[in-house]
């Protein structure tokens, strides 16, 4: 090699180094066309209705279950004391659902309707020709304020309640 060739190398500028990314911190090409704002990247996935439905009502079914033990009290919307059509009021607005004050508007209101044999936790449930209301809680039980000096209760939905069911309402969709 000649010293001119030699010369010419060394002052060159030096290729640069190659540069090894750590996996762990480098983003994935999704990632880092969400970054950078590329609308081709789909948004988190957004919830059936049903199954937001079915967030609610666990909401609603959770928070009746907690007012088990408070007394009967008419026109009672809570907290602390309530009748059925407050019981079921209060809960399902907790899981951000609003619905009517008495078990009339409550059932006319809410349009999907459901049978006994399709009841879902959080599903309202009427008796008596749609003059008291409970909530369907699962496993053939469900959560009610039944009258004047008892206390909010869970109860099977045995004889008397199947006789006297007038229809049902599925809230939150």
């Amino acid at each position: 090699m000649s010293l001119q060739a030699t010369a010419a190398q060394a002052t060159a500028e030096p290729e640069p180094a190659t540069v090894r990314a750590d996996p762990a911190k480098t983003p994935s090409p999704v990632a880092a066309k969400a970054e950078a704002g590329d609308s081709a990247v789909p948004a988190a996935k957004k919830l059936s209705k049903a199954a937001a439905q079915r967030i609610k009502a666990a909401k609603a079914v959770s928070v009746a279950r907690k007012q088990v033990g408070d007394p009967y009290r008419w026109g009672g919307s809570g907290p602390g004391a309530f009748d059925c059509s407050g019981l079921v009021q209060f809960s399902w607005k907790k899981a951000g659902v609003r619905l009517p004050r008495v078990t009339y508007s409550q059932y006319a209101r809410i349009k999907k309707k459901v049978s006994f044999k399709n009841l879902r936790p959080g599903d309202l449930m009427f008796f008596r020709g749609k003059g008291h209301v409970g909530m369907y809680v699962g496993d053939g039980k469900m959560v009610h304020s039944p009258s004047s000096g008892k206390t909010v209760r869970v109860e099977k939905l045995s004889g008397w309640r199947k006789a006297s069911f007038s229809g049902a309402v599925r809230p939150g969709l």
